[in-house]
């Protein structure tokens, strides 16, 4: 699969059933439908999380490709003040992208009981600036 952003090779690695594709080049990361669900799955909060990513048609960033299907992705706002902004496939559902550190401030916007073992994993899997 190709990175939607630079065009690079993005590389497949597996999280706790979620297999995420990963651009070595500009650091974002592709979720398939469902993946991001499965990430914040034991969050007290994950339904809300999710749904609050809601389509803003007034961001001007230019919309981006899904790797997928090749479409163009509608752009959502989510969190407590709408500052995280992702790329959602709205023709075909089929996932969303995030740029570099999205997924960081989704995952410590989770309200997880004891560690938050996922966003352990994904420091160690991406470092501290994933």
């Amino acid at each position: 699969m190709k990175c939607p952003v630079c065009s690079k090779a993005m590389i497949a690695l597996e999280l706790r059933e979620v297999e995420i594709d990963h651009c070595v080049g500009c650091g974002g990361i592709w979720l398939d439908a469902g993946e991001l669900e499965l990430l914040l799955d034991g969050a007290a909060n994950r339904d809300r999380i999710v749904s609050e990513l809601v389509a803003d048609p007034s961001i001007s960033e230019a919309r981006r490709k899904c790797p997928i299907c090749d479409k163009r992705m509608e752009k959502v706002r989510g969190g407590p003040n709408r500052e995280v902004t992702v790329d959602r496939c709205s023709a075909k559902g089929d996932g969303v992208w995030l740029d570099k550190g999205e997924l960081h401030r989704l995952v410590e916007m989770g309200e997880f009981p004891g560690e938050n073992r996922i966003h352990e994993l994904l420091v160690d899997m991406f470092g501290k600036s994933f």
